[in-house]
């Protein structure tokens, strides 16, 4: 993975990626940038719209026009939320990178949970204290978890939880693979593989309550299963 080492950093990257988000994407940009403008640090926010069929690239575009600290970023086609987060990871200027959804499940006013760990290790990850899904996503994510620290020995609480906050290091070392919702455990078990330490935070979650969620899409599961496997047998081969 490359940065662009040419472009003025900042401290804090925070990184959105967005498919058919219209009814949360202006909301969740001003919550991001009223949460960032509290904690007096430098900031950028890259919205990546991955190829919407609404008026999420729309919005995002409108939202850099007004504001030269947010950016909009634009995948001609749906691509997948791991091939959405690698762009806004690329994109990042920031010492510091964090992502979470365009959803507004999340309190970015608790990223300061996050920020004031950030001295204790190299990923401070969020973990869902309370999770606010239905009964069968709860279910499917306590399985994927036991699965994952069965087969990689990660033990995480929350390993999907979109909460979480990167030294620029760690992506500088680390790949992205995955295009789907495979991404979040990908990253915490090959920057376990590198040696990264990670500290975990509990942090609130909320109802969505506008827009639809397809990380229960079958498809979408389909395709975490398989990329697991494919970096099982790469880490093993390691």
């Amino acid at each position: 993975m490359t940065f662009d080492h040419a472009a003025p950093t900042v401290r804090l990257s925070v990184v959105l990626p967005a498919f058919n988000e219209a009814e949360n994407i202006p909301r969740a940009i001003t919550a991001a940038v009223d949460a960032l403008e509290r904690l007096n640090i430098s900031f950028e926010i890259i919205v990546v719209d991955d190829g919407s069929h609404d008026d999420t690239g729309t919005l995002a575009q409108a939202a850099q026009r007004e504001d030269p600290r947010v950016r909009a970023v634009h995948h001609p086609r749906n691509r997948g939320y791991g091939a959405a987060l690698k762009s806004g990871i690329l994109s990042a200027r920031g010492e510091l990178i964090f992502f979470t959804d365009a959803d507004l499940q999340f309190d970015l006013n608790e990223l300061r949970l996050l920020l004031a760990r950030a001295r204790e290790a190299d990923i401070i990850a969020g973990y869902r204290a309370r999770r606010s899904d239905p009964k069968h996503r709860l279910i499917n994510a306590w399985a994927w978890g036991r699965l994952v620290k069965l087969l990689f020995g990660l033990d995480v609480r929350d390993v999907d939880c979109a909460f979480k906050v990167f030294h620029r290091e760690v992506f500088e070392q680390v790949p992205i693979s995955s295009v789907g919702a495979f991404v979040n455990t990908e990253i915490l078990l090959r920057a376990q593989a590198e040696g990264f330490t990670i500290t975990q935070v509990p942090v609130s979650h909320y109802p969505r309550t506008a827009g639809t969620s397809t990380g229960a899409n079958p498809k979408v599961i389909a395709r975490a299963f398989w990329e697991l496997g494919r970096l099982y047998r790469e880490l093993k081969r390691l």
